[in-house]
């Protein structure tokens, strides 16, 4: 089959792989239909070399039709048509029993301390093959599915893989007051359904975003936007009776825009033997961290600050003293997915599309110019927010 591989930084492309065979009598085999670009995707684009190897497939944003399943699974057969979570999880262990399936003690990668297995990300989240390809291998199928209808097209749904319970878990998490103010920080994918969700949920929604495209799609759904400025933290304060936003939700995460000298070291890191860089980024990386710094000055006293964004530094500086003395909360870590999906599926599917899941995805392209569209998604360009691949195509 092919797939879209990691060759090296800045550096994949489309190959002939081996097909997925069935390893357990539990796992499944998807053909995809659509499998989107992530944000974090771009982190492996980037910045984790040292913990992937040349040839490992990527993706964790797919769906498709069941082609084969094992002699274990009992809840899916073929020609069903799902979604596939990015994390990998049991649904019957201590941590999934209480909807922390991101913590799956089933799948947990204890070698590397890290919580539960990931498609298509890196050796710290088990290196399993991922979905930027025509078809997957899914491990603990009868739970690690989300069936859907057959009525609806994919972006309908695609993004319950993700993106859509990743922003709900950053909005919940935020714990935003009845009519409260919602800031969010970043109109990717993810800030883009965060701040949707904060209007759907009777919260007015301030948001900071550098690219007016972004700005322009948020605005379509009520959210008022505002241009990353040097002033632009304190126009919002002041927005708020000079006390700052009940809660922020963070969905840039550690390639934020500033401190070019933490991302010159970044890439240097990158550019070490993996054993070292390995070591290096396990006990000493470090993260951009302009976007969590604005989070704890625009949030109010006794607020929350909810972290969407992916993180990975290990030796981070915080404001400690200020983040005691405002009295806030943090919450964060990678989505349970199976946890929100009650939640989530009527609203996909409501006619009246409420989170606009239809008004995301700028460039829709066959799987080949995958490559060509991860330089795009990078760099900003073409107006690119969100990309979905059609393997079939």
């Amino acid at each position: 089959m092919k797939a879209l591989t990691w060759q090296g930084k800045r550096n994949v492309s489309v190959e002939e792989v081996p097909d997925p065979e069935i390893l357990e009598p539990t796992d499944a085999i998807v053909k995809i239909t659509s499998t989107a670009i992530c944000g974090s995707d771009l982190h492996l684009y980037e910045l984790f070399g040292p913990f992937i190897d040349k040839g490992d497939v990527l993706g964790h944003e797919p769906m498709g039709v069941v082609v084969e399943v094992g002699s274990a699974v009992t809840n899916l057969a073929v020609g069903d048509r799902i979604v596939v979570p990015f994390n990998i999880s049991c649904g019957h262990c201590f941590m999934c029993r209480r909807g922390l399936q991101s913590q799956c003690e089933t799948t947990q990668v204890r070698e590397y301390g890290s919580g539960a297995a990931l498609f298509g990300y890196t050796k710290l989240y088990g290196q399993v093959p991922g979905g930027q390809a025509e078809y997957l291998r899914v491990p603990l199928a009868d739970y690690n599915h989300i069936r859907v209808g057959d009525d609806l097209p994919d972006d309908r749904y695609l993004f319950l893989s993700d993106i859509v319970p990743t922003a709900w878990q950053g909005v919940k998490y935020a714990n935003v007051p009845e009519g409260g103010t919602l800031a969010v920080m970043g109109l990717g994918p993810v800030g883009q359904f965060a701040a949707r969700m904060g209007v759907h949920l009777g919260y007015r929604v301030l948001a900071i975003e550098p690219e007016p495209e972004r700005r322009a799609m948020a605005e379509r759904h009520g959210v008022l936007t505002y241009d990353l400025t040097d002033t632009v933290v304190d126009e919002l304060v002041d927005l708020t009776e000079g006390r700052g936003a009940d809660a922020v939700v963070d969905a840039v995460g550690m390639e934020a825009h500033g401190n070019r000298g933490i991302a010159l070291a970044q890439s240097a890191v990158g550019l070490l033997p993996d054993a070292l860089a390995q070591k290096l980024m396990d006990k000493a990386g470090l993260d951009r961290l302009a976007a969590v710094y604005a989070s704890i000055d625009l949030v109010r006293r006794g607020g929350t600050v909810s972290l969407s964004g992916v993180y990975a530094g290990e030796a981070d500086v915080l404001p400690m003293k200020t983040m005691f003395d405002k009295q806030i909360t943090f919450r964060m870590g990678q989505c349970n997915v199976k946890r929100w999906v009650d939640d989530l599926l009527p609203l996909v599917e409501d006619p009246a599309d409420p989170l606009g899941v239809m008004d995301l995805v700028t460039h829709h392209a066959p799987l080949a110019d995958a490559p060509g569209l991860y330089e795009t998604f990078q760099k900003k360009e073409d107006g690119c927010i969100k990309v979905v691949l059609r393997p079939g195509t």
